[in-house]
């Protein structure tokens, strides 16, 4: 109980410390906003945020600047003077690459959605400029400009279209990135409509209309997968409303759970059921959308 009573001590020094290191950088920041309005020479001046929005915006900060896994590594040394072991640290640092492929796989899934959203901006904007009687060479130029929808592979699509190179080339080339892959069907649409002379903005609009439907199509798959996901997340964050029903009840679980045998055997045994239940519900919702 002392070794208890010392890490909450440690802790809350901790958090008084930080606490008074934000009291002053935010200080400081209204120190030079006050003083940049002074000297504006006039004009509206801004709103001064409270003190509990500047704490805030820091935490924020600060938040986005460490990075979402390693604050795993933060919270198992909070639980590591809390109940006086060092099981919760390592278990914060095996969290730190689980979290960062996480993060990874997220922000590659934005940028494909992106990239998917742009394409098919790209199709009707040059769907467009080819039915207002522009040649499609220079209507994939305005195109491109307005929509940016050829991502990183632009380059060569730009200077086949202005200097009469293989255009749908260029444009197989650039599907190759995640998310780009309605670029083939514009390829395959300008490819006939040079070739044979077909319409390329009647193709335009229906490869629009076939993406635009796909999009919606998982849209609305990822709607109705948000409720699996919801109860996969509540069933991963039970066990910690079970710690704080304990310590609120006196029970003191972070003790049996670190310090007695039975206590280690349960905590070994609810991770490796919880990392396989995490696991299979995430499988599940990948087989679906992959479907």
């Amino acid at each position: 109980m002392a070794d208890v009573g010392v890490g909450e001590a440690v802790l809350g020094a901790g958090l008084a410390c930080a606490g008074g290191v934000a009291w002053v950088v935010n200080a400081r920041h209204q120190g030079v906003r006050r003083a940049r309005l002074l000297f504006a020479g006039g004009g509206v001046a801004e709103p001064v945020p409270t003190p509990w929005e500047r704490g805030l915006g820091e935490l924020r900060r600060l938040y986005e600047r460490v990075g979402a896994e390693w604050w795993t590594l933060v919270a198992g040394l909070v639980l590591a003077l809390l109940g006086a072991s060092v099981i919760p640290v390592v278990a914060g640092a095996a969290g730190v690459p689980v979290l960062r492929r996480v993060g990874k796989a997220r922000r590659a899934r934005l940028m494909r959605e992106g990239r998917a959203d742009a394409v098919i901006a790209l199709c009707g904007v040059l769907a467009g400029e080819v039915r207002a009687g522009q040649q499609p060479g220079e209507a994939l130029l305005r195109a491109e400009r307005d929509s940016g929808g050829l991502g990183e592979g632009h380059a060569a699509a730009i200077a086949a279209a202005r200097f009469g190179g293989d255009v749908p080339g260029a444009l197989a080339v650039a599907a190759r990135q995640p998310g780009a892959e309605g670029l083939l069907g514009l390829a395959a649409c300008w490819r006939v409509a040079v070739d044979q002379g077909a319409g390329l903005a009647a193709g335009l609009d229906r490869l629009d209309g076939a993406l635009r439907a796909e999009r919606d199509q998982r849209a609305d798959l990822r709607a109705q997968l948000s409720g699996a996901r919801a109860t996969a997340l509540l069933l991963a964050v039970l066990p910690l409303f079970g710690l704080l029903l304990g310590a609120a009840m006196g029970a003191d679980p972070l003790r049996v759970l670190l310090h007695t045998g039975a206590g280690l055997g349960c905590l070994v045994a609810g991770a490796v059921f919880e990392g396989a239940g995490i696991w299979w519900a995430a499988r599940i919702v990948r087989g679906a959308e992959a479907a």
